[in-house]
């Protein structure tokens, strides 16, 4: 029973992650209705998705206690140390890109502002740096719980933060105009281009 009950709490948290992302997402499109209130809307739309992020954690921990009575083993079939090796290979330079985004992004990261100009630093390199290191921190985390499971259920992510970006962008075009369109032009999704342009931007 607690299995199930946290697998069903583990799939209502991801989408309520993602739906609200996607609403924190557009205060550009959403300052066209409401006014300038949009930005510190989106801003409690970004700390709710947050929150569904880390009880998605919990579910994860919680369901290698309780796994589903399933045909895929409990653990890989290899030792414990060596998904730990596998978590750190991904791990590592993930979380290391998602810090640069946060750092060049500044507040923006959790609380958008209309005054806020396009991003420096990695954001000249890539659109999206928080985001293509936040993904497989996903991976990374399966393998420090060791789960086959929760790796596989990983996979369903790709889908989703393809879909927060894009939507992120569609947003930004409209905030920041020719000038992001231009941006977007020249800077790589998640992986740098040969020439990055001399803009920025993304998430």
């Amino acid at each position: 029973m607690l299995a199930y009950l946290n697998f069903i709490v583990l799939v209502i948290s991801s989408c309520l992650a993602l739906y609200f992302y996607i609403r924190s997402a557009g205060p550009a499109a959403l300052e066209k209705k409401v006014g300038e209130a949009a930005y510190a809307a989106c801003g409690r739309y970004r700390v709710i998705s947050s929150v569904f992020m880390f009880v998605i954690l919990a579910n994860f921990v919680l369901y290698t206690l309780y796994p589903l009575p399933m045909g895929l083993p409990r653990t890989f079939p290899w030792d414990w140390w060596v998904s730990l090796v596998l978590a750190a290979v991904i791990g590592v330079p993930s979380g290391y890109l998602m810090w640069l985004g946060i750092r060049d992004a500044g507040e923006e990261t959790m609380a958008p502002k209309k005054e806020h100009g396009m991003y420096q630093g990695i954001y000249r390199k890539i659109r999206h740096p928080q985001a293509a290191g936040e993904l497989p921190l996903w991976f990374a985390i399966a393998f420090v719980l060791h789960s086959p499971f929760l790796l596989l259920f990983s996979l369903l992510y790709i889908p989703a933060w393809i879909y927060m970006c894009v939507a992120e962008e569609r947003d930004l075009a409209i905030r920041y105009g020719q000038a992001y369109e231009e941006y977007r032009k020249n800077t790589g999704f998640w992986l740098p281009r040969r020439r990055a342009g001399e803009n920025r931007q993304g998430t």
